[in-house]
Formats: structure tokens, sequence, C-alpha cells
């Protein structure tokens, strides 16, 4: 270990005092923090620490009181230009900045997690209501995932990779969860002082007294019922033991500890009592030091017996583009120069579904082999979603590869799965403001490739021209199951009655809840069959098959198809409804 030790040191003095600051700023502002990072192995708490000297500087700079909201938002945005026009040069005047610049250098980190947790953090001085738990939950998890991101990207550089397994993602997000309500809860105090009450409405709802009682800082009945409450609830969003199996023993004990020491923080909260409303809980200083000391021992033992690989400082990092600042380019045009037609905005649909068939047939029909025909299926795809941008869809959703498609030879497999990968290392999709989502079962993908997927799906979460969904080793009927099987789960945990479970209730679990219902799906190469394709959603989809291969289509015919939706009068089981006419509608624009 010594050896990796020095291999990572700090020479430059100067530089070794700004990581130092950053140390300090983490360990009198987050001691929690402190303790987990001293749960990584040495090489990278440093970096570890100025990561979160960034989180925390910047936060405290939305949190201040002085000045306006908008003065706030200007503050962490004038923050985050410096940073990114320092990030090439590799230096700052800043310690905090230089240390957090350094780190994203010397381990080859990628910026972008930090731009995208700025960008959340300029919006916190307008205020945040959340109406339900998962409109608190998206805001918690924006927190915590970058820096979380960062950190699995730091094991990652040293050889101890944490796969997250698409199945474990929902159950990683309810560990999130669980840190993010017991840091509200420890911050309950100044947080009321700044006028801020960082629960979502459908608990409060519940105590109908606390929400008035804490804004005036009263310890009600209901206050005491709902902090109880809410403190039962975090503990059981942080009993997620079996997220361990079959983790590398390090991570799993560094897990482990980091929520050990969260279960004694909340115990901390329910010792408080109406001392809550005033100052900051902590435990005793015994209690601190027994858990940290019983998990430093489980972590320097598994890091003792894991051979680490520190790599050389990587001499170039990609440029942080503040997420507020990000620049979108506008979508390339159809080499024919045509236009889109005009469609309006309430004949649009707000979501197109697409079975992209024929890729082998055409590859036959053209004496090639069907590699061949895939290459040019994937030259369509990024001409779908340049049309797409251009006519102003909102959701694209792409089967890519089916859970049947497994039957197939193995070389093509192997082929497709390189091109996706290829597909993801291209990269073009930031440049025009796409969200790209993944849909589908883990099992049997390449590791490396459901980590791409899942990288890319974390680093475009805020892009919002387009969401491109691409179902890979999907099967609708698996969806439905895996669906059944998470509602089973909520309601053996208390979180349905089994005898009242609706149709939204299955819809908020499934494995993309947010998803909207297809309006439209398209199927070419002249097959008329869903093909075991979003049922759930596509269930009033409009539907519509072509003839041609999937290669030889283009922009110009998925602008067919949904210029053909427009004509098409959508019931739902309803009575008929008189509209004007889709070119009426044009020519009153």
């Amino acid at each position: 270990m010594s050896a990796i030790r020095d291999h990572a040191a700090i020479d430059d003095p100067a530089l070794r005092a700004a990581y130092a600051t950053c140390r300090r700023l983490t360990k009198t502002n987050d001691p929690d923090i402190y303790a987990a990072v001293l749960l990584m192995p040495p090489p990278l708490r440093p970096a570890c620490w100025a990561m979160w000297g960034a989180v925390r500087v910047s936060d405290d700079l939305a949190d201040t009181v002085d000045g306006t909201p908008h003065d706030l938002t200007a503050r962490v945005r004038a923050w985050a230009r410096e940073l990114a026009a320092e990030l090439p040069a590799g230096t700052s005047t800043d310690p905090v900045r230089w240390a957090f610049i350094d780190a994203m250098h010397r381990w080859g980190l990628d910026p972008e997690e930090m731009a995208s947790y700025l960008a959340v953090v300029s919006a916190d001085p307008h205020g945040r209501h959340f109406s339900d738990w998962r409109e608190w939950s998206a805001w918690g998890q924006d927190n915590i995932f970058p820096w979380a991101g960062l950190s699995l990207t730091l094991l990652e550089r040293v050889g101890v990779p944490v796969p997250v397994r698409l199945e474990q993602r929902a159950d990683y997000g309810r560990l999130a969860d669980g840190f993010r309500l017991t840091d509200v809860l420890t911050d309950l105090a100044a947080d009321l002082a700044r006028g801020e009450l960082l629960l979502p409405d459908e608990v409060l709802g519940r105590f109908p007294d606390a929400a008035p009682a804490l804004r005036e800082r009263r310890w009600t009945q209901d206050t005491a019922a709902l902090i109880t409450h809410l403190s039962a609830l975090a503990r059981q969003w942080l009993h997620q033991p079996y997220l361990t199996r079959g983790m590398h023993p390090a991570p799993a004990a560094l897990l482990r500890g980091v929520t050990e020491g969260l279960i004694a923080q909340l115990d901390a909260i329910d010792a408080a009592g109406p001392a809550l409303l005033r100052r900051m809980p902590r435990p005793p200083v015994r209690v601190r030091w027994r858990v940290l000391a019983r998990a430093r021992t489980r972590a320097a033992l598994a890091w003792h017996l894991t051979p680490l690989t520190v790599p050389p400082a990587r001499p170039a990092t990609p440029s942080l583009t503040p997420a507020t600042d990000c620049p979108v380019l506008p979508p390339r045009p159809h080499p024919s120069g045509a236009k889109p037609p005009r469609i309006p905005p309430e004949r649009m649909p707000r979501h197109v579904a697409v079975i992209m068939d024929g890729n082998r047939r055409w590859a036959a029909a053209h004496g090639l082999p069907a590699t061949e025909g895939h290459r040019r299926g994937f030259a369509m795809i990024r001409e779908m979603v340049h049309g797409a941008l251009e006519i102003g869809l909102r959701n694209l959703t792409l089967y890519a590869f089916s859970t049947e498609n497994w039957k197939r030879d193995a070389d093509e497999i192997d082929y497709l799965f390189g091109s996706l990968r290829d597909e993801l290392r291209a990269d073009e999709r930031g440049q025009y403001g796409v969200r790209l989502r993944w849909s589908g079962r883990p099992e049997g993908l390449p590791a490396d490739l459901v980590d791409n997927l899942t990288r890319e799906e974390a680093r475009t979460r805020h892009h919002t021209k387009l969401t491109l969904t691409m179902c890979i080793n999907y099967g609708g009927r698996a969806e439905i199951v895996d669906t059944a099987a998470a509602l089973a789960r909520a309601a053996v945990a208390g979180d349905l009655d089994p005898g009242r479970i609706g149709e939204d209730d299955f819809a908020r679990h499934l494995p993309l809840p947010g998803m909207p219902d297809v309006d439209l799906l398209w199927r070419t190469s002249g097959e008329h069959r869903t093909s075991n394709f979003l049922p759930w959603q596509a269930t009033y989809a409009e539907l519509h098959f072509t003839a041609a291969h999937w290669p030889d289509t283009d922009r110009l015919d998925l602008w067919q198809a949904i210029s053909e939706y427009t004509r098409r009068e959508r019931r739902h089981g309803g009575a008929k409804v008189d509209r004007p006419s889709v070119k009426a509608l044009e020519q009153s624009l």
C-alpha cells in the first residue's frame, strides 16, 4: 500500500495545501462524508475531499441568506463559469477549484457530473416544493449521484469496479433516498431558519399540524409523529443488505460502514426531541468513534488484501461546460435540404416507438453479410434522431435488441454489441440536447456495455430536447413480470395495499416509470405485428406499418408516419370528437 501511496503523492506544496483545505472543509462541515472518505483507499482520499469541497462551496453559495434568489443563482453560475474557464489550464487561484481541477486531470474524471450538480444547485435558491415522494426523490438523487458517480469511477480507476446491475437500480435509488432523508432531518433546524421545509406534501398531508408547526419552530404531537415516521422510513430505505451480495469486499465494507454511520445519526435524531428544531443533532462521540473504528478496521483489512493499480496522471480532461450555459446545436439537415412538415403542437405525437426491422433482409437483398445491414441500420438511428429533433418530437423509443434476438448467430450478436459500444462512444447526442435512456434486462449483456449505458443515462439526464430510449435485451412480457415483482415487494414492505393496487401503481413501478404512453408505433420491413414491444405503454398506440427495410428509411419516412398520425381520430374508447382539419390548423399558424 505504501508504494501506491507514494505513487499517488502530490508533490507541489501549494497543491497539497489546496487539497488540505478541501479536507478541512469536509471534516468541519460534513463529518459523515469525511468519515465515509476515510473508508476509501488512501490514494483516492484527496480526490474525494476535493470533489466534496467543490460540492460544499457551491452548495454554500446557494444556501447563504445574503442576497436575493437571483443573486444566489448568479453566484453559483459565476463560480461554475470560473471553474469551466480554469479547467483546461489545470490550475486555479481558488484552492478548492484547484484541488478539484487537479483531481479531474489526475484521475481522468469526467467533469460533466459536476456540471449537472451545479445546474441543480443553481436552482435551489428559488425554493423547492415537492408534491410527492417521486419529485422529492428526483431532486435528492440529482444532488447525490454526481459525487457518488465520480467516486465509483475512482474505484474503477484503481481496478475495483462496482457494477450497478439494472435490476438493482431501484434499490440503489431507494438507498440514496435514505441518505438524503437522513441529511434533511439532520439539517432541519438550519433549513427552517432559511424558511425551507424540504419534505413532500404527500407525507406532510398525513400530519396536518406538522408543517405549520415546523415553520413556526413548534414541537407538537404531529411534529413528533412526523419525525418518528420519517426516521423509520429512512431506516427502511437504508436497510439494503442484499446490495452487497457479489460486491467486492472492500466497497462492500465501505457501503456497510456508511450505512451504519447514518443509522447512528438517525438514533441521534430520534433522541433529540424538540432540540431538533434548534440545532443539528449528532451522535455521542463514543458512538461515532465506535462505528467509525469498526468500519475502518473492516475497510482497511479489505483494502490491504486488494491489489490496487494506480494509473499515471492523465494530462487532458474534457472541458466542463456548466449545464446552465450549455449550448445546444441545431439538428443536422437532411442531405436533400427537405424540411419537416409543420405539425401543430396539439397534433404532434408525444411519443413515437419504432421496431427497426429488416437489417438482415436488406443485406441479403444486396448480397451483403448481415453485419453490413446492421451497420447501415445504426447509421439510420442517427438519421432518425436528427429527424425527430428537426420536427420537434420529444420522445423516441427504438427496439434495438429483443430477448428473442439471442437465437441469432453469436458473431452477429457480438457485432451488434460492438456497434452499440461505438454509438455510445461517439457521444454526439449531448451536443444536440438528447437524453439517453435504456430499457431492458442486463442478464447476458456484456458488463462493460451495461456500465456504459447506465453511465450515459446519468450523464445526459438533464438534456431536454429529445428523450431517446434504446430497448436492448428488452421483452414486453418480461417487463410486465418485473413490474409485478416490484409491486409484490412494495406490498410486502407495506408501501402498497394489495387490495387497492391500480393502473397508476403499476405504471409507477415500471422499469422506466416516466416514459409516456406511445402515441404512434411504427414498424418497418412489411411485418404487421408488435412483437412483444411495449405492451403496457402502447395499448392505445396508432399502428403504422411500412414495406421498406429499416436501412432504406430515413427521416422523411418518420415525418410521413407522423403526418399520417395527425390524420387519424384518436378516441381511446370514447365518442368521436370533431377537430379542425390538419390543413386548417397548419394554415392558422
